[in-house]
């Protein structure tokens, strides 16, 4: 009776949840997952059994990163409340089994689907679509064994009302392209592999039915994004062969994302003369050579353009100012720019330059003050070096962007041109930047009033400046210009790397507490950082920046040992909204100390680790994830022995699997041969948003898919 009489004293006196209004708690209700609304919070009271229900909440039903929910969740929530759901979103649920898609049937009034990333065969597929009548949307993956001839009449009639596809190919096919014969918006990702798990070399050639070309009539957007390798080039020129014969008249964003080499042909410049004469692009992005020494930016025209990207194309800031800004008549409508890799488009001209020279202040002036509601910008890649010119360092222009939201920076652009000449501090215990043997150490310890001193140094620097103007600024990468992961995508791990830009060698601490100032940031990358001594400006990101969600560290410090080892522990302690950790970095020892300031991390839910010759004790590991229920994916590539990888690897599997069906561990030699047969494996999701390092500003147009 005193407990009862307590409680609802401390009633009386605080504040009752259920006395809110009806559009407060949706609005709080909004940020719980729907399978926790409908399974569970439903079932506490009737306010909330009738809110968990309304219309707001069931429209929209979001499984993508719910990684908690199972088969049996996904089943219930169907039968619960199928005929309420317009979207549905499953991409990247990976653990569900194929057999999970039966039960999306049940939302008979879908408009909206997405389900890359799932198993679906070509019989489910059918059988799925033939009951969705309404359906206008669809993201799907074609595998090996996908067999168009086995879709019903049904399901074609379903895809000939689809407005909008995503296709992910992982094997050289159409998919259901012919089928959709309204298409307005093209999303096309090829993942095809050059070579069979048997080592057999694949063909990019379409199976003899497949000939059934795709209607492109209708259509608004294009996109393709192309992994490495041949046979995806192979397979894109044969769905370009189409737009080559008819451009689309309503066609208002062209974009191709394509690695390496990827040569124009005969069609194809056919095809952009097509597009030059007939259609006024919104967003446009193109294979490096198929821009470079063209004349095509001059003929191309523009309405209201919201994204370009010209990453890794030889365009000087002469031509990108005349062809493409227009003087600055043109581009305010402007949100997106990747100019990442582009190495003279701050520079008149490209002839006689050197990427290493300074860059051109007026070209930057006039792309600032042209695009000035730049909301995502990408200069990584690049050696952007500022003149000594008072007022006009490329951190000064940039500070005017006041709508940035992300922003991509090579580390030799953010140096003081006074720094930068100067030589860089040193201390006599740090070993040379190579990878040289490998020398034993305790963590290291630093001066924790180091941060101080170097926000007083760094103040009056035109990077800190940089900082304070882009308050909203959610996303920043500062990466080294000659910087090159480990971990390439379909070769062997990369053994060697190329030395820091002499303009970096002075981009340190100071600089990275400068960051600190941005409160509202939610992912941060840095890469070949060379003057990192003790990491302490990491402490106070930790500190400052509570949002922070993603954080990136590459080769940071010398590399001969992990300088900053103690700053990041003591750092991590404070991130506690830290969903995703991704570490690379020579002779890094994650042993019981790193996990135990790791576990501090209570929303971690993803964790890589790439190291040549690191190593890690198994115990801290098992001990760490036990403590972080929320971790779900674990890559660790190291320089421990293959016994000791499978053994740790099987132990997890073995004592979490069943506690959390998303839990993906890989553990495996960093410079084992079998490595990309090992990654192949990775579900994409994880392989793409963090087990491979890219830039990733600007990497697409802003709400491509929803």
């Amino acid at each position: 009776q005193e407990v009862v009489s307590e409680e609802s004293e401390e009633e009386s006196n605080g504040v009752n949840l259920m006395e809110f209004s009806d559009e407060i708690l949706l609005h709080i209700l909004s940020y719980v997952p729907c399978t926790d609304l409908v399974l569970n919070v439903r079932r506490t009271c009737r306010k909330l059994a009738t809110l968990c229900l309304d219309k707001s909440l069931t429209h929209t039903v979001q499984l993508q990163k719910d990684y908690k929910v199972n088969k049996d969740k996904v089943k219930q929530l169907m039968r619960d409340i199928g005929k309420e759901i317009y979207q549905l979103n499953m991409a990247g649920c990976y653990w569900l089994p194929s057999s999970t898609i039966d039960h999306v049937t049940r939302c008979k009034n879908l408009v909206k689907l997405n389900l890359s990333g799932c198993h679906v065969t070509s019989l489910r597929l059918s059988k799925m679509l033939s009951t969705l009548q309404h359906l206008r949307s669809l993201a799907i993956d074609v595998n090996p064994g996908f067999d168009a001839s086995q879709l019903s009449s049904e399901c074609k009639a379903t895809l000939s009302r689809v407005l909008e596809l995503k296709q992910t190919l992982y094997t050289p096919s159409y998919g259901v392209v012919p089928c959709c014969t309204s298409l307005e918006k093209l999303l096309l990702y090829f993942e095809i592999l050059d070579r069979s798990r048997e080592g057999f070399m694949l063909s990019g050639q379409l199976m003899v039915g497949e000939s059934n070309v795709p209607h492109y009539q209708n259509l608004r957007i294009f996109y393709a994004r192309l992994a490495p390798g041949y046979v995806n080039q192979e397979v894109v020129r044969l769905y370009l062969a189409v737009l080559s014969d008819r451009t689309p008249e309503n066609l208002h964003a062209f974009l191709i994302s394509a690695p390496g080499s990827f040569a124009e042909t005969g069609a194809t410049k056919n095809l952009l003369d097509s597009m030059a004469r007939n259609v006024r692009l919104d967003a446009l992005q193109l294979p490096k050579a198929w821009i470079n020494g063209s004349g095509l930016l001059q003929h191309l025209k523009f309405n209201n353009p919201f994204y370009f990207s010209f990453s890794r194309c030889t365009l000087s800031g002469g031509h990108l100012i005349q062809r493409v800004i227009n003087g600055g008549k043109d581009l305010k409508s402007l949100t997106s720019l990747n100019l990442s890799g582009c190495v003279h488009c701050l520079a008149p001209e490209s002839l006689l330059r050197k990427a290493e020279d300074d860059i051109d202040s007026s070209i930057l002036e006039s792309l600032v003050v042209s695009c000035c509601n730049l909301r995502h910008l990408n200069l990584s890649a690049a050696h952007h070096h500022s003149s000594e010119s008072i007022g006009n360092h490329l951190c000064q222009l940039l500070s005017r962007l006041k709508h940035l939201l992300s922003l991509a920076l090579p580390v030799c652009s953010i140096t003081d041109v006074a720094a930068s000449v100067e030589k860089p501090p040193t201390t006599p215990n740090l070993v040379p930047q190579t990878f040289g043997r490998k020398v034993r150490i305790g963590i290291q310890t630093y001066q924790r009033n180091l941060g101080d001193q170097a926000n007083q140094k760094i103040e009056s620097s035109v990077f800190w400046a940089l900082m304070g103007s882009l308050r909203f600024l959610e996303t920043l990468e500062i990466i080294g210009s000659s910087f090159s992961s480990a971990m390439p995508r379909n070769e062997p791990a990369i053994r060697n790397s190329l030395p820091p830009c002499v303009r970096a060698q002075s981009v340190g601490d100071s600089e990275v507490a400068a960051i600190s100032q941005l409160t509202y940031l939610q992912s941060l990358t840095l890469a070949q950082l060379p003057n990192i001594l003790t990491g302490s400006g990491l402490v106070s990101i930790g500190l400052q920046c509570q949002h922070l969600r993603t954080l990136s560290l590459a080769n940071l410090g010398m590399m001969g040992k992990v300088v900053y080892m103690s700053a990041l522990m003591d750092m991590l302690k404070h991130c506690k909204c830290l969903r995703d950790l991704r570490l690379e970095q020579p002779y890094l020892c994650a042993g019981s100390q790193f996990f135990q300031a790791l576990s501090h991390c209570s929303s971690l839910q993803r964790l890589c680790i790439v190291s040549r010759s690191g190593t890690l004790q198994s115990d801290a590991v098992m001990s760490f994830m036990a403590n972080c229920l929320e971790v779900i994916m674990c890559h660790m590539f190291m320089g421990e022995s293959l016994t000791v990888c499978k053994n740790l690897q099987q132990s997890i599997v073995r004592s979490f699997q069943a506690e959390r069906p998303a839990l993906n561990v890989v553990i495996f030699p960093l410079l084992h041969e079998d490595l990309t047969e090992v990654i192949r494996d990775v579900p994409m999701r994880h392989l793409d948003e963090i087990t491979l390092f890219k830039s990733r500003v600007a990497e697409e147009p802003p709400n491509l898919w929803w």
